[in-house]
């Protein structure tokens, strides 16, 4: 008789797929030859526009909108790297996260003329994994609380019976 995998094992399939599709696209768009905003200045531009009409302060500009880009970006890395590594492993999310960011760098300025190594991507990078390991790191807490709950009240019940 077949049985159903566990929900860690689904838990870390699903994230393990999920992670190594993040990684994928992650890779492409850091490792195009040239960057991915090149002939879209005017477009970025508008919605700087549109976001300035709306009251973001104009002090955020390009430079600002980049960094907040690459936070975003990075969010998913380190949610995945946390629910697919066991929780003891968060050490590893916090070496992982922004040695990923530092080898992407390191490539592009050595390896992709159009493209330029910036310390401050590795920054924004490590600050958005960061963030996406303490959402997972909430997620686990919130699910564990609840399974907490539910034996409680399974074993309440039984005692009730009883």
């Amino acid at each position: 008789m077949a049985t159903s995998p566990s929900p860690t094992s689904m838990r870390l399939a699903v994230c393990g797929v999920l992670l190594a599709l993040y990684v994928g696209v992650v890779l492409v768009a850091t490792m195009w030859p040239t960057p991915l905003d090149a002939g879209y200045e005017s477009a970025i531009a508008h919605v700087l526009d549109i976001l300035h009409r709306h009251g973001v302060p104009e002090w955020f500009g390009y430079g600002k909108l980049e960094f907040t880009a690459n936070i975003a970006m990075f969010v998913p890395l380190g949610f995945l790297l946390a629910l697919t590594l066991p929780e003891r492993g968060w050490w590893a999310v916090m070496l992982l996260v922004p040695g990923f960011s530092a080898l992407i760098e390191y490539t592009q300025g050595e390896f992709l003329s159009a493209r330029f190594a910036s310390g401050w991507d590795v920054v924004a990078n490590t600050v958005g994994g960061y963030v996406g390991a303490v959402l997972a790191y909430l997620l686990r807490a919130l699910i564990h609380a609840r399974d907490r709950m539910v034996v409680a009240r399974a074993l309440a019940g039984d005692r009730s019976r009883g």
